[in-house]
């Protein structure tokens, strides 16, 4: 069956600059749904769930509590633990997570850790060793794009510098030891949820990208040796043509970048992978039935584009943790897009189109162009010091909502085509968890060798302080049964932490 209907002499998929897609053999994408909340018992429950449903890789939400490395039992995290995602407070709830799920049979692993990246690296490290697992036989991809938590998120704990330092860490430690794991995902995803364009999504987090690759290409390693590895994490929205054209540009700038910026001549480095996240941004409260509409188009523009793994948001996640037949019908989604559509069996069926290649043009355009102001400014480092990037981004997001008070913008059940509310079951995250997870935490802190923890806890002080790479201190902390909380307070002592109020 022929795949490819470009003409003669045409860029072909799988051919430099990759603008109609990084392979020539047409397959499914890793289908990947992200999920988490309560305790390490009830996401393993829904995990597992997904994967008898057809899951081939999974991405694991965690609360914000673990997120900013903050323990279970810390006053801190009152009435945040097991909200947005899982709890995870050490090993042992890693363990629990990942109970009669083999690794090895899983495709891909993904997290949201980012300014905890490291930790979570060395959580899966010696969760391979314990089950006797090679961890290079299974894919992990950890986000560890902790810049981008500066622009739009907000879940960074150290100064812009060290933070950047310990995501280098990972890379670093990745490249040598797990060079099948993903020790990066380009996130624009989250920027763009924050009221980017699609151009500033891609620009942004390629200059962020470009600060990762210029730390870890000072300490030696090579960029063919990295940016084999690396992935991006980008939205999709229900601007339909405009998104296929900004994964075709974005595959284009990176390509270029990639040689000609940086020298890359393994072409696997030049290859932009592309996991796609449907826009929660577009979801909305009022008709929530009509999500699975908006997710079914943002699917659909994400599978022409040729993207490598895709995840489906839930029709009532604008309403709170997905309950788990919302969940599962996204993950139907997905399978219907994929083994029914026929889109599967054609590259870049929208190459060619007059609209779409104008499209993309425009968009590596201004992709290009906002590029240049990043670096004339120098760099992602400084844009994000001097709160440049926040002002931008701000000012894009005040456009957009604007625009959809105004009604310039439709949005079908919010400024126009209203109706009733519609009764919905919501999914409740029970309020005994919270107890039970701060509970374990103290149990944990009760049985396991404190000395261990200790020499550990240690380690990783004196690696900090010498500027080594952490990784291995982490490993051994991590191994000892060392928290997340108290591993990053280790950190918080020698690099201090961010406080927006004076640094813009």
């Amino acid at each position: 069956m022929r795949t490819d209907y470009a003409p003669a002499g045409a860029e072909r998929a799988g051919q430099y600059p990759f603008t109609r897609g990084i392979s020539s053999d047409p397959q499914p994408w890793i289908m990947g749904q992200y999920a988490g909340f309560g305790t390490p018992a009830e996401s393993n429950a829904r995990f597992r769930k997904l994967l008898d449903a057809g899951v081939t890789g999974f991405s694991v939400a965690m609360d914000l509590p673990t997120q900013m490395g903050i323990d279970s039992d810390d006053p801190r995290a009152a009435g945040e633990v097991g909200r947005v995602g899982v709890a995870i407070d050490s090993l042992a709830d890693i363990e629990i997570l990942m109970r009669d799920i083999p690794l090895g049979e899983i495709t891909q692993v993904r997290t949201t850790a980012n300014s905890i990246g490291y930790v979570w690296a060395a959580m899966f490290l010696v969760l391979a060793e314990k089950q006797g697992v090679d961890p290079n036989t299974f894919g992990l991809t950890i986000q560890n794009d902790v810049l981008k938590e500066f622009i739009a998120r907000g879940t960074q704990i150290f100064p812009p510098e060290p933070s950047l330092r310990l995501a280098a860490d990972v890379i670093e430690h990745c490249v040598r030891h797990v060079p099948r794991w993903v020790p990066l995902t380009m996130s624009g995803y989250h920027i763009r949820e924050s009221g980017a364009s699609a151009a500033q999504e891609i620009a942004y987090t390629f200059a962020n990208a470009r600060a990762y690759l210029d730390e870890c290409l000072g300490r030696g390693v090579t960029i063919d040796e990295i940016a084999p590895s690396l992935m991006t994490f980008l939205a999709i929205t229900t601007d339909f043509l405009p998104e296929v054209a900004k994964f075709r540009a974005a595959r284009r700038v990176w390509a270029k970048l990639m040689r000609d910026t940086y020298g890359a001549e393994d072409a696997r480095s030049q290859q932009l992978k592309i996991f796609a996240f449907t826009a929660g941004s577009s979801l909305t409260a009022q008709q929530p039935l009509n999500n699975v509409v908006r997710a079914s188009l943002e699917a659909t523009a994400a599978a022409l584009a040729g993207v490598q793994t895709m995840h489906v948001s839930a029709y009532d996640e604008a309403l709170g943790v997905p309950t788990e037949a919302a969940a599962t019908l996204a993950l139907r989604t997905q399978q219907v897009v994929a083994f029914e559509s026929g889109l599967t069996t054609t590259l870049d069926p929208f190459g060619g189109s007059y609209a779409v290649e104008a499209l993309t043009d425009e968009a590596e355009r201004e992709i290009d162009e906002m590029s240049r102001r990043i670096e004339d400014r120098g760099g992602a480092l400084r844009c994000i010091e001097s709160g440049w990037f926040a002002s931008e981004l701000s000012e894009s997001a005040y456009e957009l909502a604007q625009s959809i008070d105004s009604g310039e913008r439709t949005v079908v059940g919010v400024n126009t085509f209203r109706s009733e509310a519609e009764p919905l079951e919501v999914f409740s995250i029970d309020p005994a968890a919270e107890a039970a997870q701060a509970r374990s935490v103290r149990e944990l802190r009760e049985r396991r060798d404190g000395a261990a923890v200790r020499r550990g806890l240690g380690a990783l002080r004196d690696a900090a302080a010498a500027r080594e790479n952490v990784m291995p201190a982490t490993i051994e902390a991590v191994r000892a049964y060392a928290t997340v909380g108290e591993i990053v307070d280790v950190l918080r002592t020698e690099f201090g932490t961010w406080k927006p109020s004076s640094n813009f």
